[in-house]
């Protein structure tokens, strides 16, 4: 049974960094054919894909977020990593990994339960 856990710390002040990890149980990240995901959703929004990280390691990011976000990967831990720099209220938000796979894109086979990180001074 494959199992996600999102783990970093709940509360970031403006203008840091935020860190995230995701540590995989019952699968490999370099499985083939799957990616690794960051998700998030903001209060009262939609779900929004912040980028993956695939079982190559190669690493795709949002639009909107390629600036500040920064994807990657442990493989001797089996776990991946989200890092987003400048940090504003707007990032507020519950964060989510999850793992699809080629073919079927976004259609997430397994999720972590989310963690919730609040932006204050």
């Amino acid at each position: 049974q494959v199992q996600l856990r999102e783990s970093g710390p709940g509360l970031v002040k403006p203008s840091q960094t935020l860190s995230l990890t995701c540590a995989v149980s019952g699968d490999s990240v370099t499985t083939k054919y799957y990616y690794w995901s960051w998700i998030r959703q903001l209060p009262g929004k939609a779900l929004e894909w912040i980028g993956d990280i695939n079982y190559n390691g190669d690493v795709y990011y949002s639009p909107s977020l390629r600036s500040r976000a920064s994807i990657s990967r442990d493989t001797t831990k089996n776990q991946f990593t989200l890092q987003l720099s400048s940090v504003t209220r707007d990032d507020a938000a519950v964060y989510y990994c999850g793992r699809d796979r080629a073919g079927v894109r976004y259609t997430y086979e397994n999720w972590g339960g989310g963690t919730q990180v609040t932006v204050t001074s």
